[in-house]
């Protein structure tokens, strides 16, 4: 579920952090790059883990900054196929149903993925499962359940364009990173 990803990057620091001890400055650096956001074909950056090196840091002319090139390892989550992980369902359209971890969420199951047996209730708004030996799961939102990771998508993110422009359509925005998962079941379902 999550990895170890080597990055090398420039680090600029401020004047302002001149009075924190260099690898601090630079950890912090990192985080407020890197934290939170997600890096193509990488996975979504949690946090730094540990420098491995740094260079000489040399004043750029005129800004005050100083610059550093430093190589370093982030903590990334990005499960591999097959992985079997336990989140909360968050939403269920006719869709398919959306997953969260407490960290993440884009996770979703198309109907195309769901269990054989697995029908969405138009009244009640809710999926449901029936397992062909008389019982029927209910799949609530705030459940916990397990599902396996089929595939992953990424999706490059455009500029937003000025909201001046009349009648033009908008786009919708996909996730930069997102996982298709298939095979859920509520945990007290499996023995």
């Amino acid at each position: 579920m999550f990895i170890l990803t080597t990055i090398s990057d420039l680090v600029q620091i401020s004047p302002e952090d001149f009075s924190k001890l260099s690898a601090v400055a630079i950890e912090d650096n990192i985080n407020e790059k890197y934290a939170n956001k997600v890096i193509q074909n990488v996975g979504l950056c949690i946090g730094f883990y540990d420098l491995l090196e740094s260079s000489d840091g040399l004043i750029g002319h005129g800004t005050g900054l100083v610059n550093v090139n430093v190589k370093f390892r982030l903590i990334v989550f990005r499960p591999f196929k097959g992985e079997i992980i336990l989140g909360k369902i968050t939403s269920g359209t006719e869709n398919g149903i959306k997953i969260s971890v407490e960290f993440f969420n884009d996770i979703f199951i198309p109907p195309s993925l769901l269990l054989d047996g697995a029908r969405f209730d138009f009244a009640d708004q809710v999926w449901i499962w029936d397992n062909g030996e008389g019982s029927i799961f209910y799949f609530d939102i705030g459940e916990t359940v397990r599902f396996r990771v089929e595939a992953e998508e990424w999706h490059d993110q455009i500029p937003d364009a000025p909201d001046d422009q009349d009648g033009v359509a908008v786009m919708e925005r996909k996730p930069p990173y997102s996982i298709i998962v298939r095979s859920f079941l509520h945990p007290s379902a499996i023995p």
